[in-house]
């Protein structure tokens, strides 16, 4: 991902949070048998035996993630294959309108990562159902109820042959935050400002990322 020097990360904990608050991500591997690399949206992951430590290093992020068996992807993958995984964050289109001058063009403020790594696919079933377990207590303390699985897991154990869980030991991750710096202050200030007002979920998560970037007088691409 080619990332212009403005929408560098501001620092270490932009990427985690992307990446936490946006899980279902795009796992992406070449392929043997066409041109056409396999593509397949699921849920990733950390993997909650990661040290504290590794999070401020990219390249010692492991991720979990699985999908199902009857997906021609997960025949496709193997252990020690190259793997891209991508993260795609809040985003929002900008109107020139809101830039109150001209000339002006329309662009995307957005926010994604792309994580590369090696996979290692889970072949034992309890290492499987684990992965299973650990996805649902992360997804729900961040976005559920803290259901508990407890009455479940006989339930999980029953489609458990249906399910290919996989590791991928990240080895770089590319991150971008385009989020206005190459306008002067006062066109940023009311690119956000109109995010900040406006009724879609989307353009109001921008304007929060707006508001916590600190960001030179003027920046020069």
């Amino acid at each position: 991902m080619f990332v212009p020097s403005p929408y560098r990360e501001p620092d270490g904990s932009w990427t985690v949070d992307l990446m936490r608050r946006n899980p279902l991500a795009l796992l992406v591997t070449s392929s043997d048998k066409t041109d056409v690399p396999y593509a397949t949206h699921l849920p990733v992951i950390f993997d909650p035996c990661m040290p504290e430590e590794d999070y401020s290093d990219p390249a010692r992020f492991v991720l979990l993630g699985h999908m199902n068996r009857a997906n021609p992807h997960w025949k496709a993958l193997a252990t020690g294959m190259p793997t891209l995984v991508v993260f795609s964050g809040s985003h929002a289109y900008v109107s020139p309108t809101v830039y109150d001058k001209s000339p002006a063009a329309p662009t995307w403020n957005f926010t994604a990562a792309h994580a590369r790594g090696v996979l290692e696919k889970i072949e034992s079933a309890e290492e499987t159902l684990g992965v299973i377990g650990s996805t649902v207590r992360a997804f729900e303390a961040d976005f559920g109820t803290d259901w508990d699985m407890t009455q479940s897991v006989g339930y999980f154990r029953k489609i458990l042959p249906g399910v290919g869980a996989f590791r991928i030991a990240v080895s770089s991750i590319d991150s971008m935050f385009k989020l206005s710096q190459e306008q002067p202050p006062e066109v940023r200030d009311r690119v956000g400002c109109a995010f900040a007002e406006s009724a879609s979920t989307r353009h109001r998560e921008v304007a929060g990322l707006m508001n916590r970037l600190a960001v030179p007088k003027q920046v020069t691409v």
